[in-house]
């Protein structure tokens, strides 16, 4: 694991991260005193575990973290601090954990240990339909060599497992084509394409066919739609799948379920 310290007393930088670095499960330990500096520091760096201070002068630690985690949605942040009033704000951003001063190496690892398990149960593929579509494989977003196979993904999320044919899927993606030939080719190679981009993230296993449908498998996929569906979080403020225009009709029924 790639982690990083931040805390602006320097003797309380060093013991968190002479504790940090006596786990065997860190790799790296990048030291930070303030806020600005750890944040350039992290657009550019991969970043799997942050320990850092709450009462940070300047940039609190409260505001670090949350901005942290936008950058690097899978990254865990653990609180190092000596005032446990901080607790409740903390656990509000779903961090990791929360340790009291001093903190030694064997807390730290406990921490480590808890990320471990937690990241051994996550489900390989995370998918954002509130708002822009956007797909995570393991944390990283993922890449695609066309704009139409990520639109493809989107359409196999937005049927949440149900098998959908090739004609259904031509239709909603080339609307105005006439051409079902040129369509069903097209689409073949989308799929190949799709597939090819899920084996390349360790995910290949996620999309499945059965005689002349395709569907996904959920039961592997964090998703924001999934999860509003059956718990009502997190929050739908309007935009669902934004760049798409045949979403409109699922953003439509979730107003609906919004307002009753």
């Amino acid at each position: 694991m790639n982690a990083i310290a931040v805390d602006d007393e320097p003797l309380m930088l060093y013991a968190l991260s002479k504790a940090v670095k006596a786990s065997p499960d860190i790799t790296s330990v990048a030291e930070f005193t303030s806020g600005d500096d750890t944040l350039e520091w992290v657009q550019t760096h991969p970043v799997d575990v942050a320990f850092l201070d709450v009462n940070l002068r300047g940039m609190d630690g409260l505001t670090l973290a949350q901005k942290i985690m936008e950058i690097h949605p899978d990254c865990r942040v653990v609180f190092c601090t000596g005032y446990e009033q901080y607790a409740v704000a903390a656990f509000k951003l779903r961090v990791s954990g929360y340790l009291v001063k001093p903190v030694s190496a064997r807390d730290v690892q406990a921490e480590i240990d808890h990320i471990k398990g937690d990241k051994a149960r996550e489900k390989p593929l995370t998918v954002k339909c509130f708002g822009n579509f956007e797909v995570y494989a393991h944390g990283e977003r993922l890449a695609f060599k066309r704009t139409k196979t990520k639109e493809l993904l989107a359409f196999l999320i937005d049927r949440k497992g149900a098998g959908v044919t090739g004609k259904e899927i031509s239709a909603r993606l080339w609307p105005d084509n006439g051409d079902e030939n040129k369509c069903h080719n097209y689409l073949r190679q989308l799929f190949l394409d799709l597939r090819q981009t899920l084996v390349t993230a360790g995910v290949g296993d996620i999309i499945a066919q059965s005689n002349y449908s395709y569907y996904l498998d959920t039961e592997k996929i964090d998703c924001d739609y999934f999860a509003y569906l059956q718990t009502g979080k997190p929050e739908f403020h309007g935009e669902y799948m934004s760049q798409y225009s045949w979403a409109e009709e699922t953003c439509g029924l979730l107003w609906k379920k919004n307002r009753f």
